[in-house]
């Protein structure tokens, strides 16, 4: 019988590995802390899955690669969204 963070390690690698998660977007849909689901996946995941920790550790490597891309779109979101609100406010004023 495996213990409840075994458990946890192993489905957080499957749904990183079926979703190609980040990190940050597998902690908000189960509800931990970043850090805990880096644990799982880093340290104990080999442990007990050492093939899925390897599929895991691939896909947070890209992840981590392509992260200053996903930065870059949110910025420019950000400013666009904010472009848009103050055209709106200047004709609601005219």
């Amino acid at each position: 019988m495996q213990s409840q963070s075994e458990d946890r390690a192993v489905t957080l690698g499957i749904y990183i590995l079926e979703h190609r998660a980040t990190v940050r977007a597998a902690a908000s849909k189960f509800g931990i802390s970043k850090s805990t689901v880096h644990k799982d996946v880093s340290e104990r995941l080999p442990h007990i899955r050492p093939d899925l920790a390897k599929q895991v550790h691939e896909i947070l490597v890209q992840n981590k690669q392509e992260r200053h891309i996903r930065g870059g779109l949110a910025t420019k979101r950000k400013y666009a969204l904010l472009a848009i609100s103050r055209r709106s406010a200047a004709q609601n004023r005219s």
